[in-house]
């Protein structure tokens, strides 16, 4: 059952989002699993108190019992106790380019994963269905690779120096020019990190007396960068358009706890792909709103831009919708650009003029390396097929084919899939805290690289595997892929669907909202 909404022609075209209810029984089993693994847990801790097991996590040493401590032993009770086990499904290291295969460091554990040990054995060509290698620029042939070793010959590989300072190149200049076309903003800056282009840029942008709209699955990076401006945050619910509005009404009423002054700004922030859900932004309904209610919204585009649209151009492409109904554009070079980085852009010149001068990020980090500029700007025109070729576009395309095939396929094997039918990020549900270990341990050795995901990334009962689609699969690895799945799926009971889609406007609504004020 697909959900198609066209909500009064505010939609060009179909809108396929749906995520099916969790089974009674999976979830019951889900609270009982963790519930076993709490009670051995506390079980655990007791044996290392009474040095019957070997305690191997930081403890503080005897004479600083008296001292405010260092570390709290019952923070560390899930990292101790329920992480630890299944800890070699993160964090493995992998030796070559993250392209469409990866060569992995082989690595083992004696000691219940508390350390690990190299066997000096290498991994050879594992399905990487991990990465955000969207458009498969992270490759070491190619033009890309040939202009940034270019480029490294010439400029270096570091600046040494802020933009404010001695760190501004023509490339840079070069860089954000290219980036305001493709986008068909007026101007942007780009920034050597993607976290800190959300975390120190939001405070610049609202302060004390300033309102934030911020939907439950934004990114830590909009989290963060949403409390260290001071001002007040409330939440809506994950992609509803009801909370949203319901919370615009009562800020507009309301104004202001105490004083009841009016904002001095509201702010929405959304993301283009939530990483996590792979959901898509309503922006549609989200720019009528705005509109309504005469707030600002800012847009973060880390995992849409390059991988939705037509031409690669992001969410706002993808709907058909004027970038001049974006107030904040952000997005990050790190994903479908095989870079580093990320950007903010505007509609108003002056806007990207005040980030300069008052963006922390502009003013104290270092500028963004030149190989590392050069990769943009070649994928980039590669994109927008200013290199004289149609590469780019056949990249987009082949993109969103392999996402379409990759979500129908998985479907039909009975798997519950979240998210939305375009999107690249495919979680797949797992729910078990034993069977995130173990689907992970599975695929690998089948020669597939994973991501899983649990608590408290995710909610506690919706731990998922992962996959990242990229342009660089072939049919074959898709088709290879997706044949070690359905094996592990039946191997570790991982097909729950019974085809009940609940449509996303239709998930349970709390009105319950948050409230973080200078108090």
């Amino acid at each position: 059952i697909n959900h198609i909404v066209h909500n009064g022609g505010l939609y060009k075209r179909p809108f396929n989002e749906a995520f099916e209810e969790t089974p009674m029984l999976v979830a019951v089993l889900t609270y009982v699993g963790y519930g076993v693994l709490t009670l051995f847990g506390y079980l655990r801790d007791f044996m290392r108190q009474w040095k019957i097991e070997k305690c191997q996590n930081a403890t503080e040493r005897e004479e600083q019992k008296d001292f405010v401590p260092l570390y709290q032993d019952f923070e560390n009770f899930y990292n101790r106790n329920l992480y630890m086990r299944i800890r070699d499904s993160w964090n493995r290291p992998i030796c070559s380019v993250p392209g469409a295969k990866v060569d992995m460091m082989e690595r083992v554990s004696h000691d219940y994963n508390w350390t690990f040990t190299y066997t000096g054995r290498v991994i050879k060509d594992i399905i990487n269905m991990g990465s955000y290698n969207y458009l498969g620029f992270a490759q070491k042939t190619g033009p890309c690779q040939e202009a940034a070793a270019k480029i490294l010959s010439h400029y270096g590989a570091g600046v040494c120096s802020t933009r404010q300072e001695m760190g501004n190149l023509d490339k840079h200049e070069e860089l954000e020019k290219l980036v305001a076309r493709f986008l068909g903003v007026e101007s942007a800056m780009a920034y050597g990190m993607g976290f800190a282009t959300n975390s120190m840029n939001i405070p610049a942008l609202v302060g004390k007396g300033c309102l934030i709209l911020s939907d439950e699955l934004n990114h830590a990076s909009l989290v963060l960068g949403a409390r260290l401006s001071g001002a007040t945050i409330r939440i809506f619910k994950h992609n509803n358009m009801q909370s949203l509005e319901k919370l615009l009404k009562d800020a507009i009423v309301h104004g202001q706890p105490r004083t009841r002054r009016p904002w001095k700004k509201i702010l929405i922030l959304v993301e283009g792909i939530y990483s996590m859900e792979g959901s898509i932004v309503r922006l549609p309904e989200v720019i009528a709103l705005k509109k309504k209610y005469k707030s600002y919204l800012y847009l973060d585009e880390a995992h849409s831009i390059g991988a939705l649209g037509p031409s690669g151009r992001g969410v706002v492409e993808y709907f058909g919708l004027s970038p001049e109904d974006v107030d904040v554009m952000m997005g990050t070079f790190t994903k479908s650009f095989g870079a580093a980085g990320g950007y903010i852009a505007g509609k108003i010149l002056e806007l990207i003029d005040y980030l300069r001068t008052y963006s922390h990020s502009a003013a104290y980090a270092t500028s963004m390396s030149p190989p590392v500029v050069e990769q943009i700007i070649t994928s980039v025109k590669c994109i927008m097929g200013e290199d004289g070729t149609t590469v780019g576009r056949a990249r987009v395309q082949q993109l969103a084919e392999n996402t379409r095939y990759f979500r129908r396929r998985l479907k039909e094997m009975g798997f519950i899939i979240y998210g939305n039918e375009d999107s690249p990020v495919v979680p797949l549900m797992l729910y078990m805290p034993a069977k995130i270990g173990a689907f992970g341990r599975e695929m690998l050795k089948r020669n597939i690289g994973v991501v899983v995901v649990g608590f408290p990334a995710t909610p506690i009962i919706e731990s998922r595997a992962r996959f990242c689609l990229s342009a660089a699969h072939t049919k074959e690895m898709l088709d290879t892929a997706l044949k070690e799945i359905n094996e592990v799926g039946d191997l570790l009971q991982l097909k729950y669907s019974r085809r009940r889609l609940v449509p996303l406007l239709d998930r349970p609504f709390d009105e319950t909202t948050y409230e973080e004020t200078e108090d």
